[in-house]
């Protein structure tokens, strides 16, 4: 099952880092920033992969109230998590107002706090049709053929590389033999060849690496085929 990614926007250092140190220990994928600017830049970027937010108020430029207001005109389902050391209930409404599902005041109980964005996810589930995968990489449609790549930027793909997706990512640190691969994206009077399917792992790490030298979602198993890391 894809892991929920939580998106954390907090300028004090400390309290970030342990917020990320323990969500991720909960199995959460977890981004995160220090300022207003580069939350914006951020969420522009990976909203469609995000499945929550967790926003502090007082940021040293663009407060959060503003910062959900841009969120919510980006992409208006994504839940937003409220982070305060306010603690009036004329704050908290307004946050409300905002589209915020939800409210902590500081200093939280971190276990508090990890029930409450358990509680927030449960509520606001999507369900991810067939034809849409997403991952740390990115994310791909099979339906358009479009895929988003690590750095956000959108390309158009060919049906057999769609195909070669597909069987990849349906079948997460399995390893998938060439042979196979040629039997189920090739007609049998088609002249297929390692080399091809060579080259579009290489075109995938391209999208979807950090280091495509380095890769750790599109693995080559020597001498028998590939391998899909989520």
């Amino acid at each position: 099952m894809q892991k929920d990614h939580i998106f954390v926007v907090e300028d004090e250092e400390s309290l970030r880092n342990t917020m990320v140190l323990n969500l991720e220990l909960e199995n959460y994928r977890v981004s995160a920033a220090g300022k207003g600017k580069d939350a914006l830049e951020q969420f522009k970027t990976k909203y469609k992969d995000l499945n929550l937010v967790l926003l502090d108020v007082m940021l040293p430029d663009i407060n959060g109230y503003d910062l959900c207001k841009e969120f919510k005109q980006i992409d208006a389902a994504i839940p937003v998590i409220f982070l305060t050391a306010k603690n009036q209930t004329a704050d908290k409404i307004n946050g409300l107002k905002l589209g915020a599902d939800d409210y902590i005041t500081k200093p939280f109980d971190l276990e508090e706090l990890l029930l409450r964005i358990s509680n927030t996810l449960k509520r606001n589930r999507k369900e991810i049709p067939g034809s849409f995968y997403s991952f740390r990489g990115g994310s791909i449609n099979f339906d358009t053929f479009e895929i988003t790549s690590t750095q956000g930027q959108n390309f158009l793909l060919s049906k057999r590389e769609i195909g070669l997706l597909e069987l990849l990512t349906k079948n997460v640190n399995k390893v998938i033999s060439r042979d196979e691969i040629i039997e189920k994206l090739w007609d049998v009077n088609e002249n297929a060849s390692s080399r091809t399917i060579d080259n579009y792992i290489l075109n995938f790490r391209k999208h979807f690496e950090k280091n495509p030298k380095a890769p750790e979602h599109f693995l080559s198993i020597r001498g028998v085929g590939y391998k899909f890391v989520d």
